[in-house]
């Protein structure tokens, strides 16, 4: 009979420690907020602002902006290079405040008020 006693704590202990693993794994699976240009914000000459950074599909990008000068629209790749929000898939944000979160692959972020894209103002985001 003893020999049941051990075996239940085994299970125990093993259904316990499965346990405190799924948890731990789900506390490192939440999105992290990157904040756009860091405390400059979405402003001119962002646009090497993602180099050596890491980006995971769900994490959100925050754009701070003056929304009486700025917005963020985002784009394709053709729109990103050609500084234009011609396509019928481009959004455009206005808040000041606005969080996109981040597909898997590539992402596309543009200011289309006029000449703003070429200062600078634009990303592109791989999300692993």
């Amino acid at each position: 009979m003893s020999h049941q006693g051990r075996c239940t704590s085994v299970v125990v202990l093993a259904i316990t420690l499965l346990m405190t693993l799924n948890s731990l794994s789900s506390v490192s699976a939440r999105p992290t907020i990157h904040t756009v240009g860091d405390d400059s914000g979405w402003t001119f000459n962002v646009e090497r602002w993602t180099r050596g950074k890491r980006f995971q599909a769900g994490d959100i990008l925050a754009f701070n902006y003056d929304p009486s000068f700025h917005n963020v629209a985002i784009v394709g790749v053709h729109g990103y290079t050609s500084c234009t929000t011609a396509s019928s898939n481009s959004r455009t944000y206005t808040s000041g405040n606005d969080r996109m979160i981040l597909l898997r692959g590539w992402n596309y972020f543009i200011c289309s008020i006029p000449d703003h894209c070429q200062e600078g103002m634009r990303i592109a985001v791989y999300a692993y």
